[in-house]
């Protein structure tokens, strides 16, 4: 375990300390930190704009790192395709979500990713993943169940904690999975992560601050319990069919296969957590793409499955994987729909070499380049509230853009897909593009349509106002305050089969709520 010996005492002592003493500490370290770093270098003809104001204020200045923000098409293009435009270090300063420990999730060789990138590659394949279709669906049964038959709940933070569920049954092991409180306690690590996930801990990761401290302290459990199912696996001798077994077969280092599932359960778990969420609550205000997904999955289990299996969840595991990924279309369709209007992930590069021109500005080695955009296009009708402020999606230059997308604040999962050509480069980028598409996109593709079907098959619902009237228009998406979800609202459930209502708060700025009838 890569801690400094006396780390643990250090930090336990830190944050028994008083307020004033933590405060003063963090002080004196950042003036030292501005004085040796901050100074200002000219712009040139060829450097893209910097933030106004004295460049000890700015935080794409500070400790000497770069930071250009691209967008339009031509950057969109160069960003994608770039040879020397790296993923993964982008997303090692950038982003402070994923648990950094030296060597197992941060500064790994490149040998080290390329044997991550293909151990992800290997559960994808067509028979682990196959295997994988009925426990996905016994959890998603297990945890839909947990929601009883009335009663209120968050869909961002219940079906995102239904798909870190069908993440960890994924990535980790067969232990981890089948131990609800060990799942529910790392989902609060990750989420602790993300709550400690300030710039200051983006910028001074080292700087012995209380967020950090809680920071480092959860990466420590995680890789605690990581190890022990490790550890767990290779003494009890026994076989199981699972990621760990595969990573462990291999014969890979320890070390890779911590940071294999460490930094994936986070990276998997958000994406399809946030996306799935979206789903449930975009085909509650459309109730005819709602009622076409649910035909066509009725239509898959009348054609595949036996209706005498007893249980809804093993019916729909007769269900080939090459029949949900090929025999899907409106699944598919709502999924990308919900990609273009609810992407909440910005795309962060950093440039290994050698430097470029986009647009006739530089792009120096070594230099972070993130792609994420807040369009000029026009926002959608205000709802409720008038003071209401809608940002645009993360890609919102091409996604929002209406002579793409005629009325690309309507969610239509009918719209015809856009072929990229010379003068429309990249039209749709939802699951990435060029030579950076999202390496896990097959896994969470057959995670979003199982879970979405068992819902769909289990639930009708209806948006409706706080008031219990349906609305004039769906919910917008909104990025403030947290990237991957609204800040609250009210969804009313109502399960078919028992006939009663159950209500569920989510949301704050979306001023309706989902009836399930």
């Amino acid at each position: 375990m890569p801690y400094t010996i006396g780390l643990h005492s250090a930090a336990a002592a830190f944050l028994s300390a008083g307020f004033a003493t933590q405060f003063s500490v963090a002080i004196v370290i950042c003036l030292v930190i501005v004085l040796v770093t901050a100074y200002h270098v000219e712009d040139g003809d060829e450097a893209p704009q910097s933030l106004p104001g004295p460049p000890f204020l700015s935080i794409f200045q500070l400790m000497n790192n770069t930071v250009i923000v691209l967008s339009g098409a031509s950057a969109r293009r160069a960003f994608f395709n770039a040879k020397g435009f790296d993923l993964t270090e982008g997303f090692k300063i950038l982003s402070g979500a994923i648990p950094m420990v030296r060597g197992v999730t941060s500064g790994l060789q490149t040998k080290r990713i390329s044997v991550i990138h293909k151990r992800l590659a290997a559960v994808q394949k067509n028979v682990p993943l196959s295997d994988l279709i009925p426990a996905i669906l016994e959890d998603s049964r297990r945890v839909l169940e947990s929601y009883g038959t009335s009663g209120t709940f968050d869909p961002f933070e219940k079906i995102y904690e239904l798909m870190f569920q069908t993440t960890v049954r994924c990535l980790s092991s067969a232990e981890i999975a089948d131990d609800a409180a060990l799942v529910a306690r790392l989902k609060t690590l990750y989420d602790r992560l993300d709550a400690g996930t300030t710039p200051a801990t983006v910028l001074f990761p080292w700087l012995p601050t209380p967020a950090m401290i809680k920071k480092l302290w959860a990466t420590k459990e995680i890789y605690d319990i990581v190890v022990r199912a490790i550890e767990a696996r290779e003494q009890s001798g026994i076989s199981k069919n699972d990621t760990l077994q595969m990573l462990v077969d291999s014969g890979d280092e320890k070390l890779v296969i911590v940071g294999f599932i460490m930094g994936l359960l986070i990276a998997g778990a958000r994406a399809t957590g946030t996306t799935a969420s979206w789903m449930i609550t975009f085909l509650g205000g459309h109730a005819d793409f709602r009622q076409k997904a649910k035909t066509e999955v009725e239509s898959l289990l009348g054609i595949y499955s036996d209706a005498t299996t007893p249980s809804l969840s093993s019916r729909l595991a007769e269900i080939p994987l090459e029949v949900w990924e090929s025999q899907a279309p409106v699944l598919d369709a709502i999924i990308r729909e919900t990609l273009r209007l609810g992407q909440p992930h910005a795309a962060m590069r950093r440039n290994l070499g050698p430097e470029v021109y986009i647009n006739d500005k530089l792009i120096p080695s070594g230099a972070y380049i993130i792609y994420r955009t807040f369009s000029t296009f026009p926002e959608p009708p205000q709802l409720g509230n008038k003071d209401n402020q809608y940002a645009s999606t993360a890609f919102s230059d091409v996604h929002l853009d209406p002579t793409i997308y005629p009325d690309p604040w309507r969610f239509d999962p009918s719209r015809k897909e856009v072929e990229s050509t010379a003068n429309l480069p990249l039209p749709y980028v939802g699951w990435g593009v060029g030579k950076t598409t999202c390496l896990g996109t097959r896994l969470a593709k057959v995670e979003l349509k199982l879970t979405v079907a068992l819902f769909l098959l289990g639930f009708d619902h209806v948006l409706v106002d706080k008031n219990g009237n349906v609305p004039l228009a769906p919910p917008e998406t909104k990025l403030e305050r947290h990237p991957s979800m609204p800040t609250a609202g009210r969804i009313v459930l109502r399960q078919v089969h028992a006939h009663i209502s159950r209500a569920v708060n989510y949301a704050d700025h979306l001023p309706f709520s989902l009836f399930l009838v």
